[in-house]
């Protein structure tokens, strides 16, 4: 792309294939500075390429790039430690965030009340914020691969949260492949990154399963919702049911 920059040193050609820290750490280092900076990044996750933003010039790029509705907001990088910190949920429930995150080590969005309050969101446009969040509710990716897990931590410790969506145009399914994502939507982006092949690349265009914690409904079903459905069944006695 044009006046895009696009990091790729020695070939990565799967998104959990093993990557030195120190490499792993400078690309979501300089993906960072350009989104801080009001710039937009296409990165790899495992459950699919995003597309993110951090300033309201950015939020709004990506929306106008995706055609996507405002109806739908962005989703928010995190970790179990900032959902534990930021979510409005009882301890059961974070520890159920953190025993699916930790034991059975899956993908998943979760949904649920948040603190407006929490120091991470002092600095973020109201734009921003109101564009990715619903009815009192904010969506938080967690587990989705090396790439996002390092963004979510970096971005907790400078403060500073990261919201975006899947790389694609709206409801055109996720791209699982950097050169597979449409034009109009790389085109919107300042920097790129190619890790290769998504690792939960799927026929059915599926990103992460999104899951609202208030009472479990399903949101959207994704990558891995026969191994969520088990484990939430087995470990916690809940039943995962795919929106009608």
């Amino acid at each position: 792309m044009a006046g895009t920059t696009t990091l790729e040193e020695t070939a990565i050609t799967r998104t959990d294939a093993p990557v030195p820290a120190e490499r792993l750490q400078g690309d979501v280092a300089r993906v960072l500075e350009a989104v801080y900076g009001g710039g937009v990044a296409i990165v790899p996750l495992d459950v699919a390429y995003a597309i993110i933003g951090h300033r309201p010039e950015a939020i709004r790029s990506i929306f106008d790039a995706k055609q996507r509705s405002y109806e739908k907001p962005s989703g928010m990088f995190a970790n179990w430690r900032m959902s534990r910190e930021i979510h409005l949920l009882p301890d059961e429930k974070h520890d159920m965030v953190r025993t699916i995150i930790e034991e059975e080590r899956l993908p998943f969005s979760v949904v649920a009340p948040f603190r407006r309050d929490h120091p991470i969101f002092a600095k973020v446009d109201p734009f921003v914020l109101e564009s990715s969040t619903k009815a009192g509710t904010l969506d938080m990716l967690l587990n989705a691969g090396i790439f996002h897990d390092e963004i979510a931590r970096q971005s907790h410790e400078r403060m500073a949260p990261i919201f975006g969506s899947s790389a694609n145009t709206s409801l055109k399914g996720s791209k699982y492949r950097l050169g597979d994502i449409e034009e109009r939507v790389r085109e919107a982006a300042s920097i790129e990154v190619d890790y290769g092949l998504s690792k939960y690349a799927n026929d059915e265009g599926r990103s992460s399963t999104i899951i609202d914690f208030r009472d479990f409904s399903v949101v959207r079903v994704g990558v891995c919702f026969d191994r969520l459905q088990a484990a939430f069944k087995t470990r916690f006695g809940v039943v995962l049911e795919p929106p009608r």
